[in-house]
């Protein structure tokens, strides 16, 4: 396989330290190897969220489904993100959005946006799983003086979007909400979006979509890809016949399999880290109490929140290699911000540290929908660092185009095919200039 980060990114090692292991049904549930020949009417690559929704999907339509990973399912992004859902999913503003696809088809993908957060508390509800979910919304920060105006601009967007009022903060709202830190002039509460724990949303759709009789394969490479009557999925051990295939590996795709792929997506690294439990005494003394999750409005941002059993999770982007010596890097890049952030937390333990790979394209929307080139063939991806909401969105989304039923919200801007980064295979050496570039914005 053609893949363009170190091989270090695609191993365990990244995911060694993951917070959320421990809670992946990894006991409970049990997934063969490919090892024979097997029929399907659809095939999916990728048991993350955006493939095990379109699994659930399409056998509650009566199709017979199967769900093949390289490694284990929730191995990926879906097992290892920081478990915000909310809105976004592209990397535009509203204004680019509008001038790029026209006001119409940018209202609807708001609409698509707003719909993805439905349908995660949707399949919650509906499978019965307990996600630990808590925070009203979101709230969005300013990390100095003069971002205050772009957050204020981003509540009234949201107004604009939704017809839904935000809350602004002040840096005493803010101590107020038990939001304290010397990061931050101000912030708005935007209504919309929770937080949850991933790994037990995508064990609770594992064993959902178990149970609607998906087959579901895990430490299968796909090494091949033919279409032949269909299509042809070789693994080293066996190969699996399919009508209809989907794409769905998002951030841990590959230029060859398929090669229509090839150039059109680009993985960004994202690392989280994650502290011992806070005593009361500890939270009390920095004054941040809030269960609210919290993104700041940095370029390069960093989110976090306090979680239910209070240890703080932060996350942040910007390392643009993957080996173990640049995540040693970047874990000490993310303990000095969260020193920054918590200083009368300088002394707490960092018991998790982790780092997984986002999905971006050229087009700077997620994709969902047919690929040009391959009849039965689709792919849904690059979510932009939302793949809690989108993910499973854009994966209901094709299972839907699969099953001639389109009812959901699907702007045009997702169903363009994705344009190709520069420099093809080279594309990640894209990534260090446009990081120095965002981290001087920061700066200003």
């Amino acid at each position: 396989m053609k893949r363009i980060y170190e091989h270090f990114a695609y191993g365990d090692g990244p995911i060694e330290r993951c917070y959320w292991n421990q809670f992946l049904a990894k006991d409970e549930l049990s997934f063969p190897s490919v090892t024979d020949d097997i029929s399907c009417d659809f095939a999916i690559v990728g048991a993350g969220f955006t493939g095990i929704t379109a699994a659930i999907r399409l056998a509650e339509h009566g199709a017979d489904v199967v769900v093949v990973d390289a490694q284990t399912p929730g191995w990926g992004a879906s097992g290892r993100n920081g478990g915000l859902v909310s809105v976004g999913g592209s990397n535009l503003s509203d204004k680019q959005i509008e001038t790029k696809f026209g006001t119409e088809d940018a209202q609807s993908y708001f609409l698509a946006e707003r719909a993805a957060v439905d349908l995660v508390e949707r399949l919650i509800v509906e499978h019965q799983i307990d996600v630990d979910r808590h925070s009203n919304g979101y709230t969005f920060a300013a990390h100095n003086q003069k971002s205050i105006a772009s957050v204020k601009a981003y509540g009234e967007q949201y107004y604009r979007r939704y017809g839904l009022k935000s809350q602004f903060l002040d840096k005493q709202d803010m101590i107020s909400a038990g939001m304290a830190s010397e990061e931050f002039h101000g912030a708005v509460n935007l209504p919309v979006g929770f937080a949850l724990n991933p790994a037990k949303l995508m064990s609770g759709l594992l064993r959902a979509a178990q149970t609607k009789g998906v087959r579901i394969y895990a430490n299968s490479v796909v090494e091949d890809i033919s279409e032949h009557n269909g299509f042809e999925l070789r693994t080293k051990l066996g190969q699996i016949r399919a009508k209809k295939l989907l794409i769905a590996t998002n951030g841990y795709s590959s230029d060859d399999v398929p090669s229509k792929l090839a150039g059109r997506y680009m993985p960004v690294q994202s690392n989280i880290l994650v502290t011992r439990p806070l005593s009361q005494e500890e939270i009390a003394a920095q004054g941040w109490s809030s269960r609210q999750m919290v993104v700041d409005a940095r370029n390069l941002l960093h989110y976090f929140r306090l979680l239910p059993d209070n240890r703080l999770l932060f996350g942040l982007r910007g390392s643009v290699r993957a080996s173990a010596n640049s995540l040693a890097q970047t874990e000490q890049v993310a303990r000095a911000d969260f020193d920054r952030f918590f200083p009368s937390w300088a002394n707490v333990e960092t018991e998790y540290f982790w780092s997984g790979l986002i999905c971006m394209s050229r087009n700077l929307v997620p994709f969902a929908g047919p690929l040009r080139g391959m009849d039965n063939a689709f792919a849904a991806m690059a979510y932009h660092g939302n793949g809690v909401s989108m993910a499973p969105y854009c994966g209901a989304l094709v299972a839907d185009i699969a099953l001639g039923q389109q009812k959901m919200p699907h702007p045009y801007c997702m169903q363009k095919q994705m344009r190709k980064f520069e420099l093809g295979s080279l594309r990640r050496h894209l990534l260090p200039p446009a990081f120095a570039w965002y981290k001087m914005l920061d700066r200003q």
